[in-house]
């Protein structure tokens, strides 16, 4: 019963026996008469013993894949069995192939397609409901399916592992009536856990932004899963410090230092808005000098030009001289930072580090600043994980940018109620560049 149209059908075990021409209307398909080609599907499921005695015939309409840009409706005219199996309690059962098993309205690969086009063609479930034509939950539950296929189950050996967290909404409070006490139910945070060193994207998401969270998913990893990663790369968090120095204690920390500059710049604007209350008595606004050079006085100034760079020091100069000093002192002590931090990735030797690091120290004790002091704390604190992005370059940026992904993946969802089905969706759209679908080769 092989013919061209059923190989150009596809379905494994039918065979085509007439197609019926296409209706008047744009959307009308022709219609394909199937039979059944495959002997095994006359096989009881319950007891694998072939069938002699059929009761009926029944006709199904199982929908599938359009063909040729239409969508064909589908006829199978099957036979119902009898299985005479005294001991078998299935009495009867009608013929099914591996690509309609029995009861489904569905082919396999129609599922399939809708659960791919949300796991690797970044589409939402709705879409993917509305391009296939079908329900919200049979996509959903078609996703999930798809999810447990194709991501893996344990990830593979890392050696630069990132970890960062991401807001995922509001929590929500359970009252525990033993203790008459609020709990959390839901958390806000997520922790990510992402490879940085290769191409498996996320690894894995937790929910809460605390160190048992944390050690949690490091310690369902292996033990030579966890000796493998070298080096550990985080923002200036102490939950994660603590977290990796409990359950990687062989991993060196490396901080980002976007993070870092983050905090100068922090300062920075903090010096100005003070002095410019104590001295104007109100915030700083158009006219004021040093609040129109507020965006200037936050950029590199290796990345300004001689003219922008000049004027804006002879403007805070000539601002009144309490007011024009600190700011000037702030901006000073944010670019020896800045230096410090160019060193990375350039092999620098240690009395260049020590040099620089002693002219930011010194810069920041002398201006009398408490939030030049307090910031000089800060990295002296974590000045060894600081060093470490000196030496090795480690950023944090693969991190960075799939929160952007779980950020862009949950608005288009327009939010998630379940936080496990957020976590396998983003899991999913983080990981399509490493299973290969986001090549447009």
């Amino acid at each position: 019963m092989v013919n061209d149209t059923t190989l150009l059908l596809g379905l494994d075990g039918l065979a085509v026996t007439r197609v019926v021409a296409a209706g008047d209307g744009p959307q009308d398909g022709p219609v394909v008469c199937l039979a059944t080609a495959d002997e095994r599907a006359r096989c009881c499921p319950q007891c694998g013993v072939a069938a002699v005695r059929m009761k009926e015939w029944v006709t199904t309409r199982p929908r599938d894949l359009p063909m040729g840009g239409r969508r064909c409706a589908l006829r199978w005219r099957k036979r119902r069995w009898r299985c005479d199996q005294v001991s078998c309690p299935r009495q009867t059962f009608t013929e099914q192939v591996p690509q309609i098993p029995a009861r489904s309205r569905l082919t396999l690969r129609l599922r399939q397609a809708s659960g791919a086009a949300v796991g690797d063609g970044g589409r939402t479930v709705i879409q993917s409901a509305r391009d296939h034509d079908l329900s919200w939950p049979i996509v959903s539950a078609a996703f999930t399916e798809h999810a447990h296929r194709v991501l893996p189950a344990q990830p593979e050996p890392v050696t630069v592992l990132g970890i960062d967290e991401v807001r995922r909404g509001r929590p929500r409070w359970v009252l525990d009536e033993a203790t008459d006490t609020w709990t959390t139910a839901v958390d806000r945070w997520h922790v990510g856990f992402v490879d940085l060193s290769g191409d498996q994207g996320l690894l894995g998401q937790v929910e809460g932004r605390t160190i048992a969270a944390v050690t949690g998913w490091l310690n369902q990893r292996d033990p030579a899963w966890r000796q493998h990663v070298a080096f550990v790369a985080i923002d200036m968090c102490t939950i994660f410090k603590s977290a990796v120095r409990t359950a990687l204690p062989q991993a060196r920390l490396v901080v980002d230092h976007f993070h870092v500059v983050q905090l100068a710049n922090q300062a920075l604007t903090e010096i100005r808005r003070r002095l410019t209350v104590q001295v104007r008595g109100r915030r700083g606004r158009k006219g004021n000098r040093e609040w129109e050079l507020r965006n200037r006085l936050t950029r590199s100034a290796a990345r300004m030009h001689a003219r922008q760079l000049d004027p804006m020091v002879d403007d805070l100069q000539a601002l009144p001289a309490r007011l024009g000093r600190a700011i000037l002192a702030a901006w000073n002590a944010k670019e020896d930072l800045l230096d410090l931090l160019a060193l990375a990735r350039t092999h620098p030797d240690r009395s260049v580090i020590a040099h620089r690091l002693f002219r930011f120290y010194d810069r920041c004790a002398t201006s009398g600043l408490p939030e030049l002091h307090r910031l000089a704390t800060t990295i002296e604190t974590w000045w060894p994980e600081i060093l470490a992005f000196l030496q090795t370059g480690i950023t944090n940026a693969g991190s960075e940018g799939t929160n952007r992904v779980i950020k862009t993946t949950a608005r288009d969802a327009y939010g998630f109620r379940n936080p496990g089905n957020q976590r396998l969706r983003t899991r999913c759209a983080t990981t399509r560049k490493g299973r290969g679908h986001l090549n447009p080769a």
